[in-house]
């Protein structure tokens, strides 16, 4: 039967838990009871031996529940409280420190599931994660790949999106050096052509393996992936490190052995204070709040997401950062149209960057790469007025403005998100550290 760890507490009359407690006893092996609170029922003094299984006290519910889990090795938690000694907030709570152990924490209308490793691979690894879309997973999944590379790691990057191949596709980034035009003739094949996995082997000049997945549970859980087929080929190929890149907040199905959390800076701090935020923060051995800048996140919200981060993993670095464009081509002399899916409001700091770095004139941008028809749009009332298109390599970046491009006669150029540190942090060190985290542990693992 399956070990399991009651939650109790004493809002409920003791006899009534006991009836409860036995009723599950004909489903599970009930090992142990975590006392998490109240007193309205329970005489405290009269000790916990009425409840007929061993019980765990602490200074807090999560204390209780950790202690409990630690003490005796449940596969589940099985919620027996109730308001108002919890609160649905006061629940993700303890669905974490369970989640965070391996353990399912299930309630009377509910199941939480920690993501499951559906494979662990020979190769070290090392797991880059999201709050969130759209935070900046792939831009710093690109720029770790090159910073290793430049090392001298020997790494490929697993990705995973919700555009990508049926199969598991390799490309041999340090060999073929993809353009637009290949780009565009995936794009013809019915492939999305702007997947991560492009993305990195564009950017990084790595070997990539790109993957598929359909869905996302609360804790990163994937209802469909191929990411176990994709991580076996990764894995066969002899390589240093294979990054594993995640999808949205969802996370690879694979074994982790260290992992790069990134922040959305102007998510919110709820995203890493409440709901399943603690739970990857749990996780994290590197933390990158991205985006960091006004108008997408003030000064005050930034400091309250170091903060948070600082509360519940001390000793674990967080790094402040943004982006920006870096085109893979000259531009040179150019009148530039811009596309990207940053948020409109930073587009004027994208482009006075580009003129000023690249010597070229923005004459026309689009924040709405990700909406195709707001985006041609864009292009239409811009028509004439620009001699290149520089897109970011995400969304519609080859369907819609290469495609574009090539049949006006305007060629397009790729551009690069890069990590700018914005504090005093040492973003390429932190990387390179959390990798010999990564196959430090996996090599202790494989001995």
């Amino acid at each position: 039967m399956t070990r399991v760890v009651a939650l109790i507490d004493g809002e409920h009359y003791p006899p009534v838990v006991r009836f409860a407690l036995a009723g599950l006893g004909h489903e599970y092996e009930v090992v142990a009871a975590a006392f998490i609170g109240g007193t309205e029922k329970v005489d405290l003094q009269a000790g916990m031996a009425t409840y007929g299984v061993p019980v765990v006290t602490g200074a807090t519910a999560g204390e209780a529940l950790a202690e409990a889990i630690d003490r005796y090795d449940p596969c589940a938690v099985i919620d027996l409280s109730d308001e108002p000694i919890l609160s649905p907030a006061d629940r993700f709570e303890l669905a974490t420190i369970a989640l965070s152990r391996g353990v399912k924490y299930r309630g009377a209308d509910f199941i939480f599931s920690p993501p499951r490793a559906r494979m662990t691979t020979k190769t070290p690894t090392l797991g880059l994660i999201g709050t969130g879309k759209r935070v900046g997973k792939t831009a710093v999944s690109a720029y770790v790949a090159r910073r290793l590379k430049a090392g001298e790691r020997d790494v490929v990057v697993l990705a995973m999106g919700r555009g990508g191949p049926s199969e598991p596709e390799l490309i041999e980034g340090e060999r073929v050096r993809l353009n637009t035009s290949d780009l565009l003739e995936l794009a013809r094949q019915g492939k999305h052509a702007s997947s991560d996995n492009y993305e990195d082997a564009v950017m990084s000049r790595v070997t990539t393996v790109g993957c598929r997945r359909c869905g996302g549970g609360l804790a990163g859980e994937t209802f469909f992936s191929n990411v176990p087929e994709g991580a076996r080929l990764a894995d066969s190929l002899g390589k240093e490190l294979i990054m594993l890149e995640g999808s949205g907040a969802a996370i690879p199905p694979v074994a982790c052995d260290a992992t790069i959390l990134i922040v959305g800076a102007g998510r919110g701090i709820e995203y890493v204070r409440d709901y399943f935020g603690p739970y990857r923060v749990g996780l994290a051995d590197l933390v990158v709040i991205a985006s960091a800048e006004e108008p997408v996140a003030a000064p005050e919200q930034i400091q309250a997401l170091r903060d948070e981060v600082a509360r519940q993993a001390p000793d674990i670095p967080c790094v402040v950062t943004t982006f920006r464009p870096a085109p893979l081509e000259p531009i040179a002399g150019k009148r530039v149209f811009f596309a990207t899916t940053a948020p409109e409001g930073v587009i004027s700091k994208l482009a006075e960057f580009l003129e000023d770095e690249f010597d070229c004139e923005v004459v026309a941008t689009s924040a709405h790469l990700s909406n195709r028809e707001l985006l041609r749009k864009d292009m239409q009332g811009a028509q004439g007025t620009f001699d290149v298109l520089v897109t970011e390599l995400k969304a519609a970046a080859i369907d819609v403005v290469a495609a574009a491009g090539a049949e006006a006669g305007v060629p397009t150029v790729l551009c690069d998100n890069v990590p700018i540190t914005l504090d005093d942090s040492d973003l390429g060190s932190l990387v390179e550290s959390v990798a010999a985290i990564a196959i430090e542990r996996g090599t202790s693992r494989k001995g």
